[in-house]
């Protein structure tokens, strides 16, 4: 059975960076009729909260990526605890005590040497009494996984074929001195014993992936298929990195954006098929193809997600909007029309309220001068009684016979008195909607 998961770490909220991950391994576990996992990567005690695991939640089932079951890593320190002993029995974990001044000063030397900077592998020649000389002076030293020296191979679902020299790379800490177990093997062990199929991640994940090949051959485990996305930039090709603070899922929610217009979004960009807005996640999850999305850094603007949150809401019925409509301060009784008159002319709901006020309390007439005598003739023509559909037609067709005028001459000056804009909805839909709230005041 095809198994995927999303490893968020709950020290802070997740941003459009992290959907673009967790939503490619939801799309492959729907796709396939699998297991998706929300896998929460807590092994940091001090900068993991539980408010952030909450939002976390919070954040998915605002977009509706529902996942089967949800794991928790600081629950599991065991067996990452058994999988390392495991490799001291094999040789493959070492301790090592260098400080972090230490392996800059290493990794200069190796530089200025025209060699690439990775770890020596000095620890492997300390003795017993060297170590624990060294742990009386310093505490507790990282643990190193021991990589052997050869090409780590695979074929990545969106790169390609990988091939990477782990001499080119330094041995992994997979442990800290002060005992924290690291992502690269609790993610092993993890994907191992949960039996973890798929994993897509971001390409800044590729080194990684070749270490963990390792260990979890070490390990005697199954290789997942990897396929690793393209880094989002900004529109201008810039990095985001220190702008996904600002790109908080929670932020775009607030700022009104649908989901299903962040879902579109995000399940097609960078790939190379055309963004469409998808009315529904069936539609995303038949359409999928991890293969289809390149390599290359993929621009992403905030921007692009407001045109397709006004078009998702143009095609929803009143009652998917009931609640917002409600809360804009609409009686029920006028629900319907209000919404018929006002979804062609937001872009989010949050625009519903200044709609509301222009109907009920009107709006400052946008009057020029040389349209003063003009407005007044055309308003004494407006027909006494309730307004419908027609009215507008009826009372513009009016006014041309009684004053000549015709075409934008005709209909710019009464829709700016009207409403004080150039543009709007359809007036013959908003005219009624207008007589009748002014009507029950």
């Amino acid at each position: 059975m095809t198994t995927t998961r999303f490893a968020p770490s709950p020290t802070g909220y997740i941003h459009v960076g992290n959907l673009r991950t967790a939503l490619m391994n939801y799309l492959i576990a729907r796709k396939a009729g699998g297991t998706f996992i929300l896998r929460i990567d807590d092994t940091d005690p001090e900068r993991s909260k539980e408010e952030y695991v909450d939002a976390i939640k919070q954040d998915m089932e605002w977009l509706g990526l529902h996942w089967d079951r949800v794991e928790r890593q600081s629950d599991r320190l065991d067996r990452y605890a058994e999988a390392a002993d495991k490799l001291r029995e094999m040789g493959r974990f070492y301790e090592a005590f260098e400080t972090p001044t230490e392996l800059d000063l290493k990794r200069k030397k190796q530089l200025n040497m025209g060699k690439p900077p990775v770890y020596d592998r000095a620890a492997l020649n300390l003795s017993d009494a060297e170590k624990e000389a060294l742990r009386a002076e310093r505490g507790s030293g990282v643990w190193r996984f021991k990589l052997d020296h050869e090409r780590i191979e695979w074929n990545d679902g969106i790169l390609g074929d990988i091939s990477i020299d782990a001499a080119s790379v330094s041995d992994p800490v997979l442990i800290r001195g002060d005992g924290q177990v690291l992502y690269t093997i609790a993610s092993v062990v993890d994907d191992t014993e949960m039996g973890v199929t798929d994993v897509v991640r971001g390409s800044d994940h590729v080194t990684n992936t070749a270490t963990q090949i390792q260990i979890i051959k070490a390990l005697g485990g199954t290789c997942p298929r990897f396929a690793h996305h393209s880094l989002l930039t900004g529109p201008q090709g810039e990095a985001l990195s220190k702008r996904l603070g600002t790109l908080a899922l929670r932020d775009l929610r607030e700022q009104g954006v649908q989901p299903m217009a962040l879902l579109s979004l995000m399940a097609r960009l960078g790939s190379s098929d055309p963004v469409e807005l998808r009315s529904e996640m069936a539609e995303l999850i038949e359409g999928f193809d991890v293969n289809r999305f390149g390599a290359a850094p993929t621009k992403f603007d905030v921007q692009d997600l407001f045109p397709l949150t006004a078009k998702h809401l143009q095609s929803l019925p009143l009652a998917d909007v009931a609640d917002a409509v409600s809360d804009a301060g609409v009686p029920a009784d006028l629900a319907e029309p209000f919404w018929a008159m006002a979804r062609e002319n937001i872009t989010t709901l949050a625009d519903l309220k200044g709609w509301w006020e222009l109907c009920r309390d009107g709006a400052e007439p946008l009057i020029a001068d040389e349209d003063r005598d003009f407005i007044a003739e055309a308003m004494a023509l407006l027909p006494e009684g309730s307004f419908d559909g027609e009215t507008w037609g009826k009372w513009t067709s009016t006014v041309k016979e009684a004053t000549g005028r015709k075409g934008k001459g005709l209909f710019m000056p009464l829709r700016k008195a009207l409403t004080g804009m150039e543009r709007g909805p359809e007036m013959a839909t908003l005219l009624p909607l207008l007589q009748v709230i002014r009507a029950k005041s």
